[in-house]
């Protein structure tokens, strides 16, 4: 592993996924409180924040878009299930009124006042992932941003998949903080990758997305397009061979899933399904083999 040592090469491994096991377990209150539906076409004359459609259906753990159990706030929530306040927006879902069978009682769940997604998924998955990353990657100094942006994609595959949206404050913030760190990263010695490419894909695969989107926006949301900007500076690290086998994955993956939702007959041609988990998935295959063949 670019010349560590097999106990340096383990040791790197166990970092990796520690880190990502640690963050990863507090993330499950960010994923609640971002896991606002969006609204449907033709309410307040706004369509989702991914442009999926959105049915005005409640949210996972039965907060809507109207407020009346959850009460969220234009964005994210601001309450548990229950209806009591929310603060802060790291740590475990976990209510302690609700726990304390104050107010509403007991969570609605039966776990103390858990509500939500739970955190040691959260913190397997992150872990898994950042432990791979670290395998790929070495001790390069892109492999630091590879670890803080994992959990961030996790954390937006997780809202998507549950509202299918992709919240502004998380996509947008994304690209900026990949662009800016894998600057950083181009200035140190030993990195693996040209910032000038990461920023011509980011710009380019964008692009592509923009043209999908006004094509059929209700296949392709803005939130993806968003969401474009950072995987394609993290794809174009390595190269444009990077970003299309990256792209491809993400597509194909996603083909794969509809597909199997119509051979189950648990979706037809016309169910909206949130494309952000696979563009993130694909965006972590192509990362991980053009960090290991860099």
């Amino acid at each position: 592993m670019n010349g560590l040592g097999a106990s340096g090469a383990v040791a790197l491994l166990v970092v990796a996924a520690v880190w990502g096991a640690v963050v990863g377990a507090l993330l499950p209150r960010a994923a609640y409180r971002f896991s606002v539906a969006s609204p449907p076409r033709g309410v307040d004359g706004e369509a989702g924040a991914d442009g999926a459609g959105v049915d005005g259906a409640a949210g996972a753990d039965g907060a809507g878009v109207d407020g009346e159990e959850g009460s969220p706030v234009p964005g994210w929530r601001d309450r548990c299930p229950q209806g009591h306040p929310v603060r802060g927006w790291i740590g475990p879902a976990r209510c302690p009124r609700c726990a304390e069978g104050t107010g509403a009682g007991v969570g609605r769940r039966g776990r103390g006042g858990a509500y939500g997604p739970g955190g040691a998924l959260f913190a397997g998955v992150t872990a898994g992932l950042c432990a791979v990353l670290g395998f790929a990657t070495g001790p390069r100094p892109e492999l630091a941003v590879w670890l803080l942006l994992a959990p961030v994609g996790v954390l937006l595959a997780v809202v998507d998949l549950r509202v299918q949206r992709l919240p502004d404050p998380l996509t947008l913030p994304f690209a900026a903080t990949a662009l800016a760190l894998l600057g950083v990263a181009a200035l140190l010695p030993e990195h693996a990758g040209d910032w000038t490419t990461a920023l011509l894909a980011s710009l380019a695969l964008g692009a592509g997305y923009l043209v999908l989107h006004l094509v059929n926006p209700g296949g392709m949301g803005f939130g993806d397009v968003k969401l474009a900007l950072g995987a394609g500076a993290v794809l174009g690290w390595y190269g444009w061979a990077t970003v299309m086998l990256g792209t491809f994955a993400g597509f194909l993956l996603g083909a794969l899933y509809g597909g199997a939702l119509l051979a189950a007959r648990k979706a037809d041609r016309k169910t909206a399904i949130p494309f952000g988990p696979f563009l993130i998935a694909g965006a972590y295959v192509g990362l991980l083999l053009g960090a290991y063949t860099a």
